[in-house]
C-alpha cells in the first residue's frame, strides 16, 4: 500500500511499499487497519493510515489483491482507499 503525499509521492511510495512488504498478504490487512497507531508503527516501522487520507493506493503484482485490499480498506471506512489497476508492473514500466 501506499499513501500519496502532495509533493513526495516517491517517499510515501518507499515507506509504504516496505510495510505492506512486512505484511502476509491481504489477510493480515484488516487486522493491520485496526490496530492501534503505535501498534501499527512498531510493527511495521511506518505511519499507520488515517481513516480520511485522500489517497491511500494499494497494489499488488497482477491487480487482483490490490482491488482486494482497496474493498477491504473501504470496508472499513478509509473512504480513500483507491486501487492502482495498472498493479506493480505498469508503475515499474512507466516510473521504475
Amino acid at each position: 500500500m501506499l499513501r500519496a503525499r502532495r509533493g513526495r509521492p516517491g517517499a510515501a511510495f518507499l515507506q509504504l511499499a516496505v510495510a505492506a512488504r512486512a505484511m502476509a498478504g491481504v489477510s493480515e490487512l484488516e487486522s493491520a487497519l485496526q490496530m492501534e497507531p503505535a501498534a501499527f508503527q512498531a510493527l511495521y516501522s511506518a505511519e499507520k493510515p488515517k481513516r480520511d487520507d485522500e489517497n491511500l493506493i494499494f497494489f499488488c503484482q497482477m491487480g487482483k489483491r490490490g482491488l482486494q485490499a482497496t474493498q477491504l480498506a473501504q470496508g472499513l471506512g478509509y473512504t480513500g482507499a483507491r486501487n492502482y489497476a495498472g498493479a506493480y508492473r505498469e508503475w515499474f514500466q512507466k516510473e521504475g
